[in-house]
Parts: C-alpha cells; sequence; structure tokens
C-alpha cells in the first residue's frame, strides 16, 4: 500500500513539472542562441564588431550594402541571389507534389505482389552516399547540355523523393475505407475520388512535404556548387560561401546579415504553415 499523501504525490508532480521547463526552456536558449547571435552580428558597424558584445549602436546599414540599397554595394548580387534560390525552391516543391501525391496514392491503395518491397528498394535508394551518383549525373546532364542550368537541381524531383512518398503513402493508409466504399458505391472513378475526397483530407501531410523539400533546395549547397558556373545563376548557400571566400573576416558583418536573410523565406513559411504542418507530422503515423 502507497503510505504517502495526496500532496506529496502533488508536490512530487510540480517539481517535475519544473523541472522539465526548465531544461525545456534551457534547450530553447541553447538552440536559439546562434540565431541570436547571428542577429546581433549583423546589427553591428564594422568599427564595434568585436570591440564589444551586447553593448553597440545597431543599424541597418549591412542589410542596405549586402541587397545594395542607399547607395552602398557589397561587389555581389545577393538580391540575384535570393531571386535564384527561390525560383529552384518553389520549382522542386511543385514538381515534387505533383509526382509525389499520386505516386504515394497509388502506393497505398494498390496492392500487388512485391508492392511492400518495391517501396522500401525505393526508399532504401534514399540512404545512399550523394557522392556515389554524382559523377554519372554529371557526365549525363553535360551530354543533355544541362550544365550550368537549374534543370539538375529541378528535374530530378519528376522522379519523385522515396521519403515523401512513404510520408504520403503513411497518411493516405490512416483515411477510413468507408470513403473509398461509399465514392465507389457513387460510382466516382479513381480519378475523382482521388482530387475530391483524397486530396482534400492530406493537406497537412503536402504542408509537411513542401516545407521539408523548399528547405532541402533553399539549402543545397552541393548540387549548385558542382552544376552551376555562372556567377549570376549561384544560389543563397553559394552566394554566401562567395562573400565568405571574398572578404573573410574582413566583412564578416556583411555576411552575417546575409545569414540572418537567407533563413527569413524558411521562418516565413513555417509561421504561415505552422498549424498544418504540425497536424501532418501528428497525422503521418510516422511515431508508430
Amino acid at each position: 500500500m502507497d503510505d504517502k499523501s495526496p500532496r506529496d504525490r502533488t508536490s512530487r508532480i510540480q517539481a517535475s513539472n519544473v523541472v522539465t521547463n526548465v531544461l525545456t526552456i534551457a534547450y530553447f536558449v541553447f538552440a536559439l542562441f546562434p540565431v541570436f547571435w547571428i542577429l546581433l552580428l549583423s546589427l553591428k558597424p564594422d568599427e564595434q564588431l568585436f570591440s564589444t558584445y551586447f553593448i553597440f549602436d545597431p543599424t541597418l546599414e549591412n542589410y542596405k550594402t549586402v541587397l545594395g540599397f542607399s547607395g552602398g554595394t557589397s561587389g555581389i548580387p545577393f538580391t540575384r541571389f535570393f531571386i535564384n534560390s527561390l525560383v529552384i525552391s518553389f520549382g522542386a516543391v511543385a514538381i515534387a507534389l505533383v509526382v509525389g501525391v499520386p505516386a504515394a496514392y497509388a502506393a497505398a491503395r494498390w496492392k500487388f505482389r512485391g508492392s511492400e518491397s518495391l517501396l522500401f528498394t525505393l526508399l532504401s535508394f534514399r540512404f545512399a552516399p550523394e557522392l556515389t551518383v554524382i559523377i554519372p549525373l554529371y557526365v549525363i546532364y553535360a551530354q543533355i547540355g544541362w550544365i550550368n542550368t537549374y534543370l539538375p537541381l529541378i528535374v530530378p524531383s519528376f522522379l519523385g523523393n522515396a521519403f515523401f512518398i512513404f510520408l504520403l503513402r503513411q497518411f493516405f493508409r490512416r483515411l477510413p475505407q468507408e470513403l473509398f466504399d461509399a465514392a465507389k458505391i457513387d460510382g466516382a472513378s479513381e480519378v475523382r475520388t482521388f482530387v475530391s475526397i483524397a486530396l482534400p483530407l492530406i493537406r497537412p501531410a503536402l504542408a509537411v512535404v513542401a516545407l521539408l523539400q523548399f528547405i532541402a533546395s533553399w539549402n543545397d549547397y552541393f548540387g549548385p556548387l558542382v552544376f552551376l558556373n555562372d556567377n549570376s545563376k549561384y544560389t543563397i548557400a553559394l552566394g554566401l560561401a562567395t562573400m565568405q571566400s571574398s572578404y573573410g573576416f574582413s566583412n564578416f558583418s556583411w555576411i552575417m546579415a546575409g545569414t540572418a536573410m537567407s533563413v527569413v523565406p524558411i521562418v516565413a513559411l513555417f509561421f504561415v504553415a505552422q498549424k498544418t504542418f504540425i497536424q501532418g507530422i501528428t497525422l503521418t503515423g510516422l511515431k508508430g
């Protein structure tokens, strides 16, 4: 028999909650400190960059210089890099959804001998190191004239991402079978069932796939480094590396301003689709 009073149990629960809250706050402080430090350095004048920590005169001149406003210029087309990354990222997202959603629906709804083995074989290819296929891909793209274009960074999405297909498949499998049976009784075709019934119900999963694909394309450094030669076609990741190699610590505040601006689209997309994104992570069935 537990001889401890309800008051003791309540005290232990409260103490556990306090410890959990403290650890959570400590984790978020630790995780967000690099972002805070980047913002801090991006607002510092060059003469106060390393002389002070938190006491300085904030300025937006670093951002204006990087973007080429108010007569200042860093000599690097950062705005062009930003636009290039947006074009590539949104293009990859659109293609990944157009190809991945029907493929996931087919994997969830159409069963045949070896379908599970085929899906997990495709999924296993995702774990192959990118370096093992980069040379054959470069040779193929060079032969068809795609080098120094955006096509090698967007078109591979037509082949589908095995992980995204698996993610969407898990979501489709959680939809009630009764919905599809009712549509079949009403005479709806498979395409009509997919468009009118299944597709509206997977919006949270679509938000997850779209955001993950956008982040992957936006942060991609290796692909643009290999396939792009023209400076005007560089992406944001490659552009920041160019700024670092060009200026080093001589204009470190410019690099920090560019880095701070590079995370704006990702943060904005997450906050716009935050509720839907969290619902998609919860409902895809990955926890089980």
